[in-house]
């Protein structure tokens, strides 16, 4: 079973407002850029990475979190993030049933996300270069 696959399996599972929160999610994700990949990570988390990660989702009893890996290096002017606060790279938006996220800020914040893994990838790249 592929990764999308699994995704899909683990959506279809989740037959209240987290399920549906999960795909509009994934499906947000997925329309900012072609070449984002889907992957299945620790026994059941659905991650999506494009020259790095960018986000891992999971369904929780009274909650759907989407943590971004690098999110506290990541601009948020919509203030998106609400969760994850205390840590030093990690940030985090917990969504709870009736809430509402903005798609186009999500997107903005998936952009973000994909420029800092490439800029990093470019940094490596060059750092291994100049050795």
């Amino acid at each position: 079973m592929t990764p999308s696959q699994q995704i899909d399996q683990l959506i279809a599972g989740l037959t209240d407002w987290r399920g549906k929160t999960l795909a509009s999610v994934r499906k947000t994700i997925l329309e900012v850029d072609a070449e984002i990949i889907e992957e299945w990570k620790w026994m059941g988390s659905p991650v999506w990475s494009r020259d790095g990660m960018i986000a891992v989702g999971n369904a929780h009893k009274d909650k759907v979190k989407l943590t971004f890996s690098h999110g506290a290096s990541l601009p948020d002017p919509d203030k998106l993030f609400n969760a994850g606060f205390g840590g030093k790279v990690w940030r985090a938006i917990d969504l709870f049933e009736g809430d509402e996220l903005d798609g186009r800020t999500l997107k903005d914040l998936v952009r973000a996300a994909i420029d800092y893994n490439q800029a990093k990838k470019k940094e490596k790249a060059l750092a291994k270069a100049q050795k």
